[in-house]
């Protein structure tokens, strides 16, 4: 399969929302119970690092930041999400956004990436392994879902070493 790593935009946003749409039925993605609307995730992200992995016009996942501090001693600082839909799974298509979302995260200055990864979430945890991130711990009990249960959730982080 081919495909290439592109900017993500507006137009994606469909796409990019129905992937998300997946992660969030497996109950191990994400604490969100909910697609945001388009104008709630815009500005909660971090526009200069938006990257979706396409063929042709379909989106087969994305990534992206959101600031960790409006400090100024952070801000080199974001929190990564990544998205692959499940028929892109195995393909490499995590590792080359992962990749491709660390060097476009350090042209923009930033230092450190971390990501919050449920427990349950192996195949996560081993791509972030694999593009270089390292597990800092696992925060206990830290998130509820709609459903009431608490989840353990990882946290791996990644320092360039550029800066």
């Amino acid at each position: 399969m081919t495909y290439h790593i592109d900017k993500m935009k507006p137009e994606d946003w469909p796409q990019v929302a129905e992937i998300y749409q997946e992660g969030i039925d497996t109950g191990i993605a994400t604490f969100v119970s909910q697609i945001p609307t388009w104008e709630e995730w815009d500005r909660e992200h971090i526009e200069a690092c938006r990257l979706v992995a396409r063929q042709g016009e379909e989106v087969l996942g994305w990534t992206a930041l959101i600031q960790t501090s409006d400090r100024d001693s952070y801000a080199g600082v974001a929190e990564l999400s990544i998205y692959v839909s499940p028929k892109s799974k195995g393909l490499g298509v995590g590792t080359a956004l992962l990749n491709t979302l660390i060097e476009a995260s350090e042209a923009e200055g930033y230092w450190t990436l971390w990501a919050g990864i449920l427990i349950e979430n192996e195949a996560s945890q081993k791509l972030h392994l694999k593009c270089g991130f390292r597990e800092v711990g696992v925060r206990w009990r830290l998130g509820r879902m709609e459903d009431g249960s608490f989840h353990d959730v990882v946290l791996m982080e990644r320092r360039s070493e550029r800066y």
